[in-house]
């Protein structure tokens, strides 16, 4: 599965259906779609999708052979594979649903419940902050874009 921004939509949708469900959350709904799209990029921060690793990854061919000097199909490269696993390797393997962390899960976490407490999309937030945290490690662990 390839992942992209469109799979940190789905990962912040059903993030936010979570909470929503668990009373933790309280927002209007016609601001669902533009938080979403916020939560989703405060994601992007902490989680790396396919589109990001192999523009990294081309980026580090062009510094490495020139940009005149690049393959006509970078992506089928010999030198764009190897640098490719050598980024997922900076990521230690660790991913969720194909999404690459970047940072560990719990601060993840802790990245979206700031979010939660500072987003002007969202009226209210119920819970402790421990309490939050322990539950978005628990439901981004299990995310699966199948159900979300």
């Amino acid at each position: 599965m390839k992942t992209d921004f469109e799979t940190l939509k789905a990962l912040a949708s059903y993030t936010i259906n979570f909470l929503k469900e668990r009373d933790i959350i309280e927002f209007s709904v016609d601001n669902r779609l533009p938080l979403i799209e916020a939560m989703a990029t405060e994601y992007g921060v902490s989680l790396a999708t396919d589109d990001d690793i192999r523009d990294q990854a081309i980026e580090e061919v062009e510094e490495k052979m020139g940009r005149d000097n690049m393959p006509e199909d970078i992506t089928e490269s010999e030198i764009f594979n190897h640098a490719r696993k050598e980024i997922i390797k900076s990521y230690s393997g660790e991913n969720v649903e194909g999404l690459y962390l970047v940072e560990s899960i719990h601060n993840v976490a802790v990245r979206i419940n700031n979010f939660l407490l500072s987003s002007d999309l969202i009226d209210d937030v119920y819970g402790t902050d421990d309490e939050i945290i322990d539950f978005l490690v628990k439901k981004i662990r299990k995310f699966s874009i199948a159900r979300a």
